[in-house]
């Protein structure tokens, strides 16, 4: 294979500490609070507490397998390498369905957002203008992409530290613990079915920070610096995470912030009126954390693609480098295409009595579980069967991390598929059909 297949190593370990954190910031700024509407606060943060143990004992894992082989397809190539064609094929298009149907979701939020501040812009058209400037970023170049990345991401870091303190002075602790536990004032096992429900909404605070392994490939020093990355942005996030869940749910009535797309403007409207500067400040500078995903997803959807059309399990074409650019523009391009015409069909398709969008973000968090699931597989049988293999970083804790992860895996997809059976059934349906178009067409000398 030529020099022309590989992408440059050019990031250095804070890019990619901005890539893991901006990838899944957009889930502190809205989504989460779906959660408090079944659990209540303290079911909800303690389900949390659970979905970011089982995330740590992944991240922790995952690195192994993400420094031991720098591929740009992430799981793919680890799969691929534990189980062969199959495994690569369950891996990679589990990560591509997590990587290519959550953009569209965040593309929307951006535009109802953008709505708000301008009534006459559609907000389907402000989504897809947000697609094309940032795919147009990634295809500028990988580090302007990833500085960018890492400037955008700071900003909505500081945004949210903004919001913190500007309620602080409103937030009282009985406030939050009210009704906490699924609406009762105490725990009772019957709270258990509230937060069982709400475990999609809590992997929201943590989903696709993996995407960080798509960069691998680029990273100066892999070996060094992507542990650093993972392990600082996983703490970055649950830090954010936890910050929000408090400060909004303890300035006044939980109860009004649940089931809202907008939780922090509205907590913040509570303590500083509506009319606030502050107010309006949040209402644009939340803009940046769903920026920061938006564009931070589609590098890892592009480098997905890239992969695995380079390793034959997708057209050759999609696996092309721009000469001068050095980025998988092609690839770029083919993910935006199919993000945009969901955002159009949203309002034309629904399933379950709910719009496009709500189904393919479930789509998204059932691809990352398996995708989970099949990598702690792969860690397991790589241990096993090439046990002289370098591994610049060991998992720790193992093997107890990654049968947690797979424990916790376990729970959140019972979760997901007991309340979303028919999405479920599609997302099976969709792998299916895929691995048989695979068999029949995926080229001999393409591996």
């Amino acid at each position: 294979m030529d020099d022309s297949s590989h992408l440059k190593a050019t990031l250095n370990t804070w890019q990619l500490w901005g890539i893991a954190v901006g990838l899944v910031i957009s889930g502190e700024y809205f989504g989460w609070s779906y959660g408090w509407a079944s659990a209540g606060t303290l079911g909800f943060l303690a389900i949390t507490l659970f979905i970011a143990t089982m995330y740590a004992a992944f991240i922790f894992s995952f690195t192994e397998l993400t420094t031991a082989i720098p591929n740009a397809g992430g799981p793919f190539a680890y799969a691929e390498r534990a189980f062969g064609e199959f495994g690569g094929y369950l891996a990679g298009a589990a990560t591509l369905v997590e990587f290519v149907f959550a953009p569209p979701a965040i593309a929307l939020a951006i535009g109802a957002y953008l709505n708000v501040q301008f009534p006459s812009l559609s907000p389907k058209h402000a989504a897809v203008l947000a697609y094309l400037v940032f795919m147009a970023i990634n295809i500028i170049g990988v580090r302007i992409a990833a500085s960018f990345e890492l400037f955008i991401t700071v900003l909505a870091i500081i945004e949210l530290l903004v919001f913190m303190a500007v309620v602080a002075p409103g937030f009282r602790l009985n406030n939050f613990v009210a009704g906490g536990w699924a609406g009762q004032e105490s725990f009772t096992t019957g709270a258990f079915h509230g937060m069982f429900a709400a475990v999609p909404f809590a992997i929201w605070f943590f989903l696709a920070i993996e995407g960080v392994a798509m960069a691998a490939e680029e990273a100066e020093r892999p070996s060094y610096s992507i542990p650093i990355a993972y392990i600082a942005g996983i703490c970055t996030l649950l830090a954010l995470a936890i910050g929000v869940m408090l400060f909004a749910g303890g300035v006044g009535d939980w109860r009004l912030l649940a089931d809202i797309n907008d939780p922090l403007p509205q907590a913040m409207k509570m303590i500083v009126g509506a009319a606030s500067n502050w107010l309006h400040m949040l209402v644009w500078l939340g803009l940046f954390g769903l920026i920061a995903s938006l564009h931070g997803i589609i590098f890892g959807y592009s480098r997905q693609i890239f992969a695995l059309a380079r390793a034959g399990y997708l057209p050759s074409l999609f696996s092309r480098i721009h000469p001068r650019l050095n980025t998988p523009w092609i690839a770029i391009v083919a993910g935006g295409v199919i993000g945009i015409a969901a955002i159009y069909s949203d309002s034309w398709i629904t399933i379950g009595g709910q719009p496009l969008t709500a189904n393919i973000v479930t789509m998204s968090v059932l691809g990352a579980l398996v995708m989970y699931a099949v990598s702690m597989f792969a860690l397991f049988r790589l241990r096993r069967s090439e046990p002289e293999m370098v591994r610049p970083f060991r998992a720790k804790l193992y093997p107890f991390a990654p049968i947690w992860t797979l424990l916790g895996v376990a729970i959140c997809l019972a979760s997901i598929i007991y309340y979303n059976r028919t999405i479920s059934l599609a997302f099976c349906g969709l792998l299916g059909v895929g691995y048989v178009l695979l068999r029949f067409t995926r080229r001999t000398s393409g591996a």
